[in-house]
């Protein structure tokens, strides 16, 4: 499975970013997934996950502001991100899986700042 994240960028706070993950596959239909992000000097943390019967979890750091879905026809994930924070700067991961095996997309970079 090979997966291509997209839709990074710099946004000002309080900005908008859509991030998009495309699977090779059809996976996201048979397999839970999530995305990541990881800032400079810091672990990589859970944002969001979506399982197979489409119940979604999030960190509370982004809690009401990012929502999680995914088109299943077009192999796609994808992360919606509003009223950003510079906090929320990170490099952007999606995953597929929650137990092995998993996989990883490149990362997107979000950058926030006025």
């Amino acid at each position: 499975v090979q997966l291509q994240a997209c839709g990074g960028g710099l946004v000002q706070p309080g900005g908008s970013l859509r991030l998009s993950c495309a699977a090779s596959g059809n996976i996201f239909s048979i397999r839970a997934a999530g995305w990541y992000r990881q800032a400079p000097g810091k672990q990589r943390e859970l944002v969001a996950i979506i399982t197979i019967s489409g119940t979604t979890d999030y960190a509370d750091s982004v809690k009401g502001r990012f929502t999680i879905s995914r088109d299943n026809a077009k192999n796609s994930l994808y992360l919606q991100m509003n009223s950003l924070k510079p906090e929320d700067a990170a490099v952007y991961y999606c995953k597929v899986g929650l137990l092995d095996p998993t996989y990883w997309g490149q990362g997107t970079q979000v950058t926030v700042s006025s």
